[in-house]
């Protein structure tokens, strides 16, 4: 060995603590020395050791340097520095690591380069050829992000500062590492704090494939492991002829770990500056928000003037707010509030709402409940304001429902008895200002105020009343018992019995508006009533099964049901709030009372019958199910009219029902058909039909499609004069792993569409004789088709779509809006999204004028 160069090794790995800082005399240790850096250590506490795993240790007395090589790993402090060799200038308390160089720091951050040199504490120093992978998770998963730079400098175990530095969260190419990621940040340097949790850049540039698309002198961002921050999140773009063009910077502001508030300033070309904000807050039992947005418009002409839109109105805005709150593990309550001041503001602005129902029901829903839930038990508490954002819907003629409350409970029988005991409640009370009517013929179609629909003749034979204007409040309560047996020969006897009680107090409003019409179909001002229905039923089954063995199983089983009651009482003198819709179906067959709320209740003697046949072999499953109702006795409620004629060309009305059925094939897990229909008793035409198919072609194409057909007939007793059909298909192609287009359309087939542009013509010549001209025509009244990109680090969409015609009617908007969106994502730089109208046609509800 040369003079002074003291060199230990050994077959098996060297183990030794490396002093990290103060001089070792040479010689003067052994590999197992427990030696301390006494100047990291408070007094009477143990000082942090160095550990060192390599194949040989190398003292060099003359250059006062230890040296680590072969396989060296060294731990100190939960930072872990491997290379091929090490070395400890003891005269500069730097260290030296040469050879595939990898420090990894408590948070799992790597680094690697061709040469470190670092502080004995590895916190300080300069890096050659830096990589930096730094891997967590966001709100889609696990994400890995990378810088790279010739040169790079540590401080203070805390800051990184990457000289010519780039940032990507792409992965490299797998067949060409070489080439550039899908996107990446270049800038002359990079700054990375971990104590701010920021990633600084200056003068930098965007690429995408190594071409430069954008340049920016100086930004900051969050760096990945930070879900909540203060500053400025991705801006917005939008476009639309009657806002212009729009620009939004959006500022979130985290005040506390648990608040912030988010503003967002968007400025239109053509209206103005819209502000909006919206408050977090979570609190040790729950959490809630409150959103506000407001403008002061400058263009009012680019809207229609009321009642057909807001031009008359330069103010508007809306303000929104709900909660969760838990009791205990049983016990919530929250609430859903919004306000808006007129019902085509969230529509004209793009406004996301939690309030907002379905796409077809325009109107936003505000709600105030408690909720309770235990083992075999449930209690619901609320109340609800509908605001109706439809310019032909009428605020007055929308109910405010205060309170609705059900109460669910099962209990075994008591011994001797067994079975289930069922207890059920339901309490609901609202008032509406003006009454709600609806013609049941074309010929008797009138509007009110020019505007909304009504009757021309207030007769219950041409006439349905959706709602009565005044007070209306209902109590229901069910007690039930239910008993299944299985007799020796795999018989299935199902004994049932209920007895529900329910009182009406009804307090009808005969003045004001066309509320006086009432009369013709209520006698009375005030009115207290009482209904009782007691029911004994029993059920059978007898399932035939067939085992096939290898092949699977088959079920054929018959099955009868049979209930006794006394007529329904009181039909037609009471309101009809939330039994309006029966669907009779295979769904409903065998349903103990078919009206699908409490105000109505089924009376008389029924038997319900049905055939039910499965089967299962492997993948492959079929089911089907055929059957028929029959009135043995006692009067029909599906055949006597209420005030909304509820149960009328619905199947049900003759004592012999259309039959029903249904029937499901699923060949394997990829693909499914199914339909359902009713057939008239009679002639076994179809009265009602829907039918649909899905399908995943995977692996033998990556093509993915569904699609739904609907056919039902006229229902002239219910305000449904014509056939209504449609179709509504929808399917994505996975062109790439990446890559896939999607689209869908759905096809109005057979629906008389209303001419608004006629209508509104008439309507500014005369309001009063303002009628729709119709046109039977097979139209599409929606579709959307979108390209879209998606890897680890970027998502990537653009959308074209058509909104449906309900839409347009109901939002005002002179012709269905026809919009592009686009999207960006760079995942952990953020987001950029683009909406451009483009364009409507002439006058429309959503108060569109231009």
């Amino acid at each position: 060995m040369a003079q002074g160069k003291t060199t230990i090794a050994s077959s098996a790995v060297a183990m030794a603590l490396f002093c990290a800082v103060g001089s070792v005399p040479a010689g003067a240790q052994t590999l197992n020395d427990s030696l301390r850096s006494q100047s990291q250590a408070k007094p009477g506490q143990e000082p942090d050791r160095l550990l060192v795993d390599a194949k040989e240790i190398i003292y060099d007395n003359d250059k006062n340097t230890v040296a680590a090589a072969g396989d060296v790993e060294l731990n100190y402090q939960g930072r872990t520095l491997q290379a091929d060799r090490v070395t400890y200038d003891r005269n500069t308390g730097r260290v030296y690591a040469q050879g595939n160089a990898r420090l990894t720091d408590k948070d799992g951050t790597v680094a690697t380069g061709e040469r470190f040199e670092l502080t004995d504490d590895f916190k300080n120093g300069f890096i050659d050829s830096l990589r930096v992978t730094q891997s967590t998770t966001d709100d889609k998963g696990p994400v890995t992000t990378r810088f790279s730079a010739p040169r790079a400098e540590r401080a203070a175990g805390e800051t990184t500062t990457f000289e010519r530095g780039t940032y990507t969260a792409c992965a490299a190419c797998a067949d060409d590492p070489e080439r550039p990621p899908l996107w990446q940040v270049k800038a002359a340097k990079i700054i990375h704090n971990n104590s701010e949790q920021t990633i600084y850049y200056e003068d930098a540039t965007m690429e995408f494939y190594g071409i430069p698309v954008a340049y920016l002198p100086y930004f900051w961002t969050p760096d990945p492991t930070v879900k909540r921050k203060t500053g400025f999140l991705a801006p917005r773009y939008s476009m639309s002829d009657s806002l212009g063009y729009g620009f939004s910077v959006p500022f979130f502001w985290a005040l506390a770990p648990n608040y912030d508030l988010t503003v967002t300033p968007t400025y239109y070309t053509r209206q103005g500056l819209l502000a909006q904000a919206e408050w977090r807050h979570r609190l040790a039992t729950g959490s809630y928000n409150v959103r506000a947005a407001g403008i002061s418009q400058l263009d009012n002409d680019a809207f229609l003037d009321s009642p057909l839109g807001p031009g008359d109105r330069r103010n508007r805005g809306s303000l929104e707010t709900s909660g969760l709150f838990h009791l205990n593990e049983r016990w919530k309550w929250g609430w859903d509030i919004t306000l808006v001041s007129d019902k085509w503001f969230l529509t004209n602005y793009g406004i996301k709402s939690e309030s907002l129902s379905a796409i077809y029901l325009r109107e936003s829903i505000s709600t105030l409940f408690l909720q309770g839930q235990g083992d075999r038990s449930f209690f619901d508490m609320r109340g609800y304001y509908f605001q109706t954002l439809a310019t032909y819907d009428w605020q007055k003629q929308q109910p405010i429902v205060a309170p609705v409350i059900d109460y669910d409970k099962r209990i075994n029988g008591p011994a001797g008895i067994g079975g289930e005991i069922g207890i059920n409640v339901n309490v609901t009370s609202l008032t509406r200002e003006a009454a709600q009517f609806q013609s049941t013929t074309n010929a008797n179609a009138r509007s009110l105020f020019g505007l909304y629909g009504t009757c021309a003749v207030f007769s219950p034979e041409n006439c349905l009343v959706r709602g009565i204007a005044g007070n209306a409040t209902r109590a229901s309560a069910q007690l039930s018992w239910r008993r299944e047996f299985i007799d020796s020969a795999g018989q299935v006897w199902t004994p049932f019995t209920y007895l529900r009680a329910d009182s009406f107090w009804t307090s009808p409003r005969f003045t004001g508006y066309q509320n006086a019409a009432l009369g013709n179909f209520l006698s009375s001002d005030d009115d207290y009533a009482l209904r009782a229905m007691p029911a004994v039923g029993l059920e059978y089954r007898f399932p035939f099964v067939a085992d096939l063995g290898s092949n699977g199983t088959q079920v054929l089983e018959p099955i009868a049901q049979i209930i006794a009651r006394p007529n329904e009482t009181r039909i037609g003198d009471l309101p009809n709030e939330d039994a309006q819709s029966l669907v009779f179906d295979d769904t409903s067959l065998f349903d103990w009372d078919k009206f699908s709320g409490y105000d109505r209740a089924e009376g008389g003697v029924r038997a319900n019958v049905g055939l039910q046949y499965t089967v299962k072999s492997g993948d492959f499953t079929a089911n089907a199910l055929f059957g028929q109702s029959y009135q043995l006795a006692g009067a029909n409620s599906f055949n006597k009219r209420d005030l909304v004629n509820t149960g009328l060309d619905s199947g049900l009305d003759t004592d012999r029902s259309d039959y029903v059925g249904r029937l499901r094939i699923a060949p394997n897990n990829n693909f499914m058909v199914w339909t359902r229909g009713r057939f008239d008793e009679q002639d076994f035409s179809l009265q009602r039909i829907e039918a649909g198919a899905t399908a995943n072609f995977a692996p033998y194409l990556p093509v993915s499609a569904s699609l739904t057909y609907a056919r039902y007939e006229a229902q002239p007793d219910l305000g449904f004069p014509r056939r209504r059909e449609g179709l509504l298909s929808s399917a994505q192609w996975n062109i790439t792993p990446n890559w896939y287009v999607t689209g869908s359309v759905l096809l109005d087939l057979d629906r008389y569409l209303e001419a608004r542009e006629t209508f509104i013509s008439n309507y500014l010549i005369n309001p009063e004789t303002a009628y729709y001209a119709r046109k039977n025509s097979t139209h599409v009244s929606s579709m959307s088709f979108g390209l879209g990109y998606m890897d680890e680090c970027t998502t990537f969409t653009v959308r074209y779509s058509v909104t449906p015609t309900d839409i347009a009617i109901s939002s005002g908007e002179k012709e269905r809006n026809r919009t592009i969106m686009f999207t960006l994502e760079l995942r952990t730089l953020g987001e950029v999204a683009v909406n451009q109208n483009l364009g409507n046609s002439t006058a429309s509800e959503s108060g569109v004028a231009n």
